[in-house]
């Protein structure tokens, strides 16, 4: 079922995930669904009947609330509820499969607490993940992190067409100035940063060139830095509005969720981030 899934707790960072879902449902002419998860708070082995109602009842309300405010700053969108219980990202990643993307809140990089939703979603999803954050209002530009692979060509294909929903600027960013970004794994082009240059920029201008054909409204340019992925992100990030980057991109160990790039930028950038799964075979 093709929709926006969004994750709502009645936070100030939840508040603005919804604002975030609800736009882009209407920009993508999908039907929003709001999801709650409540969970009792004690030892499974502490029965409460009554109590357990009461925090049932606690979530059903803040749903409610969630759903309000997604009808009143979208009149006409069409809105669905869901009530889960147990663990919030197990949820989201649950109701979340047939869904285009899931957008949940997160506080701000050095206050996110060990296993949170925003850390766990993201690595477990296999769908786009949009973590919202508070930041300064910033002009709209979109940033990709290219290096490619597979993931990065994924998530070429969703900047882009978020680009082209917003009416937003697009740059793609390589940071090529570590051993995994070495196209064939040529490391001797450590020793020449004229052909580092000339090599890492050719792979990158491949890989963009397909979608400036597909979507030739947006205004899009390449950065080539010669940084290591984590950083030219990080500081690519400081001017965007949303900072995409795949799931792994190259020389990452196939058995680790996210890449260490993906995972760096989840924690340390600003502004809102985007993790977006290769896709499905």
């Amino acid at each position: 079922m093709s929709d926006v899934v969004v994750g709502y707790d009645g936070t100030s960072e939840s508040e603005r995930a919804l604002r975030w879902a609800v736009q882009e449902a209407r920009l993508r002419r999908l039907p929003l669904t709001v999801c709650q998860v409540w969970r009792w708070p004690f030892p499974i082995t502490y029965i409460d009947n009554e109590g357990v109602a009461i925090v049932r009842r606690m979530g059903e309300h803040l749903l409610d609330q969630g759903v309000a405010l997604a009808r009143e700053w979208a009149p006409g969108l069409k809105v669905r509820k869901r009530l889960e219980t147990g663990s919030p990202y197990a949820a989201l990643v649950s109701e979340g499969r047939e869904s285009d993307l899931i957008v949940v809140g997160s506080r701000a990089p050095g206050e996110m607490p060990v296993g949170s939703t925003s850390l766990r979603l993201p690595a477990h999803a296999d769908r786009p993940v949009v973590v919202v954050r508070s930041a300064a209002v910033r002009d709209g530009l979109v940033v990709v992190g290219v290096d490619g692979s597979v993931g990065a060509d994924a998530a070429l294909a969703f900047g882009f067409e978020e680009a082209a929903l917003r009416g937003w600027r697009l740059r793609a960013v390589y940071g090529c100035w570590e051993p995994g970004a070495a196209p064939d794994g040529d490391l001797s082009l450590f020793n020449d940063e004229d052909a580092l240059r000339r090599v890492c920029g050719a792979v990158l201008e491949r890989t963009v060139a397909p979608w400036l054909v597909k979507y030739p409204a947006v205004s899009a340019t390449t950065s080539l830095v010669l940084k290591s992925p984590r950083e030219a992100l990080l500081e690519a990030a400081e001017d965007a509005t949303l900072l995409v980057v795949g799931t792994r991109g190259t020389g990452v160990v196939e058995e680790l969720t996210l890449g260490a790039t993906s995972d760096a930028v989840l924690k340390h950038a600003s502004g809102t981030v985007a993790i977006v799964p290769p896709p499905i075979p």
